[in-house]
């Protein structure tokens, strides 16, 4: 039992025996009154008078008790038993009645009470009522021969009874009334009160076993009063004491009695059955009754024994036998006959209507396709239904007489005879059933998994069983899909993060050698774009397999999504910490060449590289926090450089803060009014004059912090932000370019697009014409500067959006150029006009003899497609020397000027010319003779054929 149960148990206890006390106070009280009553009357009350007023008033006060106690009772009651308290309350009123008639003539009047008189019309009136009650509180027959079964069993005993006071006393009263000549009222009086007592007696005795089960100690306790009242009636009807009797003598102790009883019944069995309920909530379990049963059904032959030996008696003494023994003797046996014969009809019934339902059951159980068992208290098997041969591909009479525990698996074993103990243990009202699944062995060797739902039978078990492998394999299968990634089988993110929560508790917990990888594979997209998703996921299920090959046979492989993987390293806490971050480390490695290595797909290889972030444990730590530090490292080796391993560091999580942060505030910061715009001139490397300058935009934040764009676009992730800005910088740019025009500033204005956002829809070519007209911007004014490092964009779509911008006026360049992956394809397919070389090419232009003969021969590539060439990063005079000498048009950078505002950019403008180291050299043989311009017309700048 479980501790609230038992506390709840305890606590009902306590009500009971509090309850019990309770009502045993007032059973005491009745013992003592009626205790005192006895003594009062056995000694005489001390004086004639006092015993005659409590022989006569004592027993009427007692028998008014009574008839007010039902009363109210009946009142007070709300069932189908009311009526009968009410004719109680009227049987104890005529006893009241009579009793105090009688006191009236011995007590008031001090004269001999008359017969006949008024009180013997209220005598006979008390067992009339008491009878029809004693019919309610019967239980009632449910058919018609059940009525005439209980109307013959009340004649059997009342008849027995009739016969045998008949022949001890009521037959001598008869003749001694008639011999004294008395008259028939007096003859017919002195038989009445006997006849009405064996009345009363028969439905007394017939209803003890037939009484209701509702209110039961109530029922019983009215019988008792009852049945004490005819006792007395009875000896005092007898001619020995009839003869010698007079108020007061302790005879009237037992009438006495008996109307106090009767008053007590119902409250006190309305006590008592409030106790019964809580003993029964306490677990008390219902008895049976076998020896109540058993009299009931021999009351019929007992009352026909007892009228045989009132003739045998007669016939014994040699008494002629009187008419009324032999009419009632047979008016018995004939009540006997019939009962009889309407039993032995209502058993033939019952036997037809019993074998129905047992071939009706036999059949439901052969027919059905659940195996039906039934286990005897030591476990052997004493039935098995047919359908054991179809589940459990046994016969039926094999398993009879195998013990149960045989066929159950020995792994299953220890838990069911638990289950089965505990079952038994458990009162059947609480818990009728139980339900058990585990493995049987069947026919053929095999283990099935059955579940069955057991109940109690004579102290053993009847298994209802049925046949649920499928089901369990249906289950394993659909738990499997749910943690697993369907495309390579791993575990995906919930079955890993379970692991992870698994590998971070219990004896483990804190233990630094554990370790979550998560792995990127590099350049999938673009390998997955071009060979179709057919290939991809190929690929992917290779490199699945890799993974779980890779991987220690107590370590976890699993894929969370599109090409992301992770691999869960438990620690077993038997090496020192850095030993065990070495030997993780050199684990991530040899993960991460093996990733990298060639991929066989259809009839060619697929190069892919992979890289890893690696997070350590630490005390404390959360599965999501751990999986979190080892996403942040990946995303840290993608960003630097990729292909690589790198390990959590507590700086990438405090990056993420910041820009998170950063990312929050740029949302705001062109609404706000943040944004400004510089241009940086692109100066003519042979002359120093200004062809053009580049805007550039920067953000001053509210806190005052000055970020270039590299900053703040590196955390602009979401792509309506960084498209707002782009069209803000294209607009603004052109703006003061048309400003810069109208106060006689004629220089073109390059502003830098990614090439995704060319391709965005918030950007149309139609509004670059708009916006060029609105502002009346000249032909070849504006210059987009297009980088060509997003894999995702497509060159078709890119083509056709540079040729409708160039046929606006706009001239293209190509940002960036010699770093990019496809800048060889851009430049073969793109329309452009001006190569823009990357920052890191003019860097070591002048330090690296091998970056030096790269430029010069892109610029050469520039020179020979008729391009003009722009340097970005000229910060040193070396460069400008070197870049002018190689052919390089022109160039931007520190060497000249940094970004300008406005005011100081139109100051340059005015002053027109930048010094140049070296002075004015000769036009390079590479540029062809005259130096272009990058404000020229398309017709000046050929575009070779693709």
């Amino acid at each position: 039992m479980s501790a609230p149960a038992s506390t709840r148990g305890a606590l009902l206890a306590g009500q009971s025996g509090v309850a019990r006390t309770s009502a045993l106070l007032p059973q005491l009280v009745l013992g003592l009154v009626c205790g005192g009553y006895a003594v009062g009357a056995a000694t005489g009350w001390g004086s004639a008078q006092v015993a005659l007023f409590m022989g006569d008033f004592g027993l009427s006060a007692a028998a008014l008790t009574a008839a007010v106690s039902c009363f109210l009772f009946a009142r007070a009651a709300d069932n189908r038993f009311r009526p009968a308290w009410l004719l109680f309350s009227l049987s104890s009123l005529m006893a009241s009645g009579g009793n105090a008639v009688w006191g009236w003539y011995e007590f008031v009047r001090g004269a001999p009470v008359p017969s006949p008189s008024l009180a013997d019309l209220f005598y006979l009136c008390f067992a009339p009522p008491a009878i029809v009650g004693l019919l309610v509180l019967a239980k009632r027959p449910v058919t018609r021969a059940g009525w005439v079964c209980l109307a013959l069993d009340s004649w059997l005993i009342g008849g027995s009874l009739l016969t045998l006071s008949w022949s001890l006393a009521l037959a001598h009263t008869a003749h001694v009334a008639d011999v004294e000549g008395d008259s028939v009222a007096r003859a017919a009086l002195s038989l009445a009160y006997p006849l009405l007592d064996i009345v009363l007696v028969s439905m007394v005795l017939a209803l003890h076993f037939r009484r209701s089960s509702v209110n039961r100690a109530a029922v019983n306790t009215a019988i008792a009063a009852l049945a004490l009242t005819v006792l007395c009636d009875a000896l005092f009807t007898s001619p020995l004491l009839r003869q010698t009797y007079h108020s007061g003598q302790l005879l009237d102790a037992g009438w006495f009695a008996g109307s106090l009883l009767l008053a007590y019944a119902p409250w006190g069995a309305a006590r008592e059955a409030g106790n019964a309920v809580q003993d029964q909530d306490a677990g008390a379990r219902p008895t049976s009754r076998p020896i109540a049963g058993s009299l009931a059904a021999l009351t019929p032959y007992l009352a026909a024994a007892v009228c045989t030996l009132g003739i045998l008696y007669n016939v014994i003494e040699g008494r002629r036998v009187d008419r009324v023994v032999v009419f009632t003797g047979c008016t018995v046996v004939l009540a006997l006959v019939v009962r009889q014969g309407i039993m032995l009809v209502d058993n033939i019934a019952l036997t037809q209507e019993l074998a129905q339902k047992e071939n009706h059951f036999r059949s439901l159980v052969q027919g059905s396709s659940d195996v039906i068992m039934i286990a005897d208290p030591s476990g052997i098997l004493r039935y098995v239904s047919p359908a054991a041969a179809g589940v459990y591909g046994r016969d039926a009479d094999e398993l009879v007489g195998t013990e149960l525990s045989s066929i159950i698996h020995p792994d299953d074993l220890g838990r069911v005879v638990h289950e089965v103990r505990r079952f038994l243990a458990a009162p059947p009202a609480e818990e009728p059933t139980t339900r058990i699944e585990c493995r049987f062995r069947s026919g053929s060797g095999d283990w099935l998994n059955v579940e069955s739902t057991v109940n109690r039978h004579q102290g053993g078990l009847i298994l209802n069983s049925r046949d649920v492998t499928e089901r369990v394999r249906l289950q394993a299968q659909l738990q499997h899909n749910a943690e697993h990634d369907p495309l390579t089988d791993l575990p995906n993110r919930a079955l890993f993060t379970s692991r992870v929560r698994q590998a971070l508790g219990g004896r483990r917990a804190g233990d630094a050698g554990t370790a979550v990888l998560f792995i990127d594979l590099d350049g999938f997209k673009a390998a997955n774009d071009r060979l179709g998703h057919q290939a991809g996921d190929e690929l992917l299920i290779q490199a699945a397999r890799r993974l779980q090959d890779a991987v220690r046979a107590g370590d976890t492989a699993a894929r969370l999504g599109g090409d992301e993987f992770a691999a869960l390293i438990v620690g077993d806490g038997s090496r020192e910490q850095d030993a065990r971050e070495f030997q993780v480390h050199e684990i991530a490695d040899r993960l991460r060449l093996t990733l990298s290595e060639p991929y066989r797909i259809g009839a060619g290889e697929v190069r892919v590289t992979a890289s890893i972030g690696v997070a350590f444990a630490e005390p404390g730590i959360t599965p999501n926090d751990l999986m979190r530090n080892a996403d942040l490292a990946m995303y840290r080796a993608k960003a630097g450089g990729k292909n690589r391993v790198e390990l959590y560091a507590p700086q990438m999580q405090a990056d993420v803060v910041r820009r998170s942060e950063l990312a929050t505030r740029l949302r705001g910061a062109l609404r706000d009014g943040e944004f400004a715009l510089l241009h940086q001139p692109v100066v003519h490397l042979a002359s120093g004059t200004v062809a053009a300058v580049a805007a550039q935009a920067r953000w001053r934040s509210a806190q005052g912090i000055l970020f270039t764009p590299a900053e703040f676009l590196r955390i602009a992730e979401d792509s309506d932000r960084t498209a707002e800005l782009s069209r803000w910088i294209l607009e603004e740019a052109v703006e003061q370019a048309a400003d810069r025009a109208g106060a006689g500033h004629q220089v073109s204005v390059a502003v830098r697009l990614p090439a995704r956002r060319l391709l965005d829809r918030a950007l149309p070519a139609a509004s670059v014409e708009a916006l060029l007209t609105r502002y009346g911007l000249p032909s070849g004014a504006l210059m987009i500067e297009v980088a060509d490092s997003d894999p995702r964009v497509s060159f078709e779509d890119l083509e056709q959006r540079l040729a409708a911008l160039r046929r606006l006026g706009v001239r293209i360049a190509l940002d960036g150029f010699g770093s990019g992956y496809a800048a060889i394809n851009a430049l073969r397919r793109l329309p452009i006009d001006v190569l823009k070389l990357d920052r890191g090419l003019v860097e070591g232009v002048v330090e690296s003899a091998r970056l030096h003969k790269i430029t010069s021969g892109l610029l050469r590539i520039a020179c020979d497609l008729g391009m003009q060439s722009v340097a970005d990063g000229v910060d040193v005079p070396e460069q400008v020397l070197a870049l002018r000498a190689m052919g390089c048009t022109h160039g931007q950078g520190m060497a000249f000027s940094g970004p300008l505002d406005e005011y100081r950019l139109r100051r340059t403008l005015a002053r027109g010319t930048f010094p140049v180291p070296g002075g004015v050299p000769a036009q390079p043989a590479l540029a062809g003779g005259s130096v272009p311009s990058l404000t020229g017309s398309h017709g000046e700048t050929p575009v070779p054929p693709t």
